[in-house]
């Protein structure tokens, strides 16, 4: 049900992130969603592979520091409000978002989110018993280590 995002810590340098996608590309690891937020004094990448373990190990083996979090990926059809549909209902169950982006791309001909929250099973059902099933690792060309 949930897929793993990696979260990099990165310094407020030029050239990390040339870094990083150098070492996935590498290793032939492909890139499906990228989110990237900073502060004044670092910066936290996100993102979401198709070989997440191994490119864990090989972002730790470069020296990077990082964490693993479960997240959930829900397709929505690529229409205008959409995602306004999974947002009111989140906000009539009074669930609170910590963050959400977009992946590359569609999946069969819909767009698809990540949603970290604090109950990620909670909102896997909820989605469920609304017809928003949460998409799985294949329909996202992730590999279930």
């Amino acid at each position: 049900m949930t897929i793993q995002q990696i979260s990099v810590f990165l310094e407020n340098r030029a050239g990390q992130l040339a870094e990083i996608t150098a070492i996935l590309a590498d290793s032939q690891i492909n890139m499906r969603a990228i989110h990237i937020a900073e502060t004044s004094d670092y910066g936290v990448l996100r993102m979401i592979v198709d070989r997440p373990q191994r490119a864990a190990s090989l972002l730790l083996e470069h020296g990077f520091v990082l964490s693993m979090t479960p997240v959930l990926a829900v397709t929505v059809p690529d229409e205008p409000g959409a995602l306004g549909k999974i947002l009111t209902l989140l906000a009539r169950e009074n669930m609170d978002i910590e963050y959400v982006y977009s992946v590359f791309g569609q999946v069969k001909d819909r767009a698809c989110m990540i949603f970290r929250v604090t109950d990620l099973e909670r909102l896997a059902n909820l989605l469920k018993d609304n017809g928003m099933p949460p998409a799985l690792h294949g329909e996202l060309g992730i590999e279930n280590e």
